[in-house]
């Protein structure tokens, strides 16, 4: 028996691509390996890091969106890892939105079976077009409302995306979040990978910070196989 992990993280680095509203990242040496030989007799080098909640692939506490909802040290560990699914929508113009419809067809083509618990994964496309252009933050398709709540009423309890947010910019009901609201669940954004998964059955791990009253929290996404 074999495991392999296939790697859904982007990297966090100074300069990388931030929603709008967020802080950006900054990384700077706290101390290098000849100050702290000088100061300590052995070398020791760390970095500092300033960076948001949501920065990078990261994962939402339903207070994010919800002023009732709960703090990511306070939600079940269950909705950040567990079984996982992952849909392709790919073919979904990044002027449309994700129905119903493209997810049933999804799923049946996927031959895989939608369970309650699961964590669905939708491989949009976007990162492997456009990461690193200047339509990454702003043209990219998301779930319909009716799409969100399709999952939602399927028992799923993270929807996660390889863009910068589950809905469309284009969406001012912000459906996917909404729908997120209304079941109290979670979502997660700025996956990558998710072509090397696709239409597959894993096990998921997106395990945040425990961040106290923390709203989100980046994660090291991974999807495990057991061969």
């Amino acid at each position: 028996m074999g495991i392999r992990l296939v790697d859904l993280s982007q990297e966090i680095y100074q300069g990388m691509p931030i929603f709008p509203l967020h802080q950006p990242t900054h990384i700077w040496q706290n101390i290098s390996h000849e100050e702290s030989l000088k100061k300590i007799g052995f070398e020791f080098a760390t970095n500092n890091i300033l960076i948001n909640e949501h920065g990078g692939t990261h994962t939402d506490a339903t207070y994010e969106f919800d002023p009732n909802g709960k703090y990511i040290n306070d939600m079940p560990l269950e909705y950040f890892y567990g079984p996982a699914v992952c849909l392709d929508v790919s073919h979904v113009s990044p002027d449309g939105y994700i129905t119903p419809r493209d997810l049933e067809q999804a799923l049946d083509k996927s031959g895989q079976v939608l369970e309650k618990g699961d964590i669905v994964l939708l491989y949009t496309g976007h990162y492997n077009r456009k990461f690193g252009t200047d339509e990454w933050l702003t043209r990219y398709t998301g779930l319909n409302y009716e799409g969100a709540k399709w999952l939602a009423e399927k028992g799923v309890v993270n929807i996660g995306v390889d863009s910068p947010s589950v809905d469309n910019p284009k969406d001012e009901r912000y459906s996917g979040h909404l729908v997120c609201r209304e079941y109290g669940i979670s979502n997660t954004e700025n996956l990558i990978n998710l072509d090397q998964v696709a239409g597959m059955r894993f096990l998921y791990f997106g395990l945040p910070l425990k961040i106290r009253e923390g709203t989100g929290s980046p994660i090291r996404a991974v999807a495990l196989f057991i061969d």
